[in-house]
């Protein structure tokens, strides 16, 4: 299969420490890159992580909280300097177009060398944002203190594999190979024909993301992600500070895990953690408690979906 994988920039909350950077997430499927949020220092972990800067064409942005998009106009710079042609979409709240604009004209008054494309995101719905032959990406509601949306990447259903040895034992041309995985039969020189299904092996399940910072728990989220392979929830709190993750629209680790649970999803993976924490194990075994497959993010982690 090709890789669908999440590569984690940043995982920290508001307030950077030693330990840990604004949110800033890509995700990789089948060789196209998107970024999700987009925190301080984003060109620079962009840089460390290896990825190709000409493969981002998409940057999403949940909220414009300023550890979700104060990387923005570097990565727009370095891009610029870096000679890029291509459009870069800029996927955001409405919110966001005046400030990026005011920030385009007055560090850019020339030529940036590129197209920088902004779509508006509506935040109360749940809706697609973006389809291409791989994939979907629709956004989901969120409640923080401003407008939030967060993240559903959903691959397309793959071909099924076609059978080695039935390539050998019957001659298959390459050139019947496509014809075949969409849906075809094969017909030998004698005029037997041998039908789809006895060539073919079931195509892999499609795989899905969902990407859920910043926002408090809400107790239906896990309607809108059902069934996904991976999820990534804000944890910013342990329980014992349960009353100021309700105060200022954030979750707990253990709240988490609940929607992870009730949406029945393969993997939790748990980040935006509270400076205050130098170990972040408690949020884990606070989770663990309501869902055993939870793992803590962390800096230049690649993440299988």
């Amino acid at each position: 299969m090709e890789p669908f994988r999440i590569h984690i920039l940043g995982c920290g909350s508001a307030l950077p420490t030693i330990r840990h950077l604004p949110s800033m997430q890509v995700v990789e499927c089948r060789g196209k890159l998107f970024m999700i949020d987009c925190g301080e220092g984003a060109q620079l972990q962009l840089r460390r992580s290896g990825l190709s800067f000409e493969k981002l064409g998409h940057i999403f942005i949940t909220h414009l909280h300023g550890d979700h998009c104060f990387g923005l106009i570097g990565i727009i710079s370095t891009f610029g300097l870096l000679g890029r042609t291509a459009t870069l979409h800029i996927h955001a709240p409405e919110e966001l177009k005046p400030m990026l604009q005011a920030q385009l004209d007055l560090f850019f008054n020339y030529d940036i060398g590129y197209q920088v494309e902004f779509h508006a995101v509506d935040t109360t719905k749940q809706q697609v944002i973006y389809e291409d032959r791989s994939l979907t990406i629709e956004t989901i509601p969120l409640e923080h203190r401003m407008p939030c949306a967060g993240y559903l990447f959903r691959e397309k259903p793959l071909l099924p594999h076609i059978r080695r040895d039935m390539i050998d034992m019957y001659g298959i041309p390459i050139s019947q190979i496509n014809n075949i995985k969409v849906g075809q039969g094969f017909t030998l020189a004698d005029g037997t024909f041998i039908p789809h299904e006895k060539l073919v092996t079931p195509a892999d399940a499609p795989r899905s993301y969902a990407y859920c910072s910043d926002t408090r728990y809400i107790p239906n989220l896990h309607k809108k992600i059902e069934g996904i392979n991976t999820l990534y929830h804000e944890s910013t709190y342990a329980e014992d500070k349960r009353d100021a993750a309700e105060k200022y629209y954030h979750s707990t680790a253990q709240q988490a895990a609940q929607v992870a649970r009730d949406a029945k999803v393969g993997k939790l993976l748990l980040g935006h953690y509270s400076a205050r924490y130098n170990d972040e194990k408690i949020l884990l075994n606070e989770a663990k408690d309501v869902f055993p497959d939870v793992f803590l993010t962390n800096e230049m982690q690649v993440i299988d979906v």
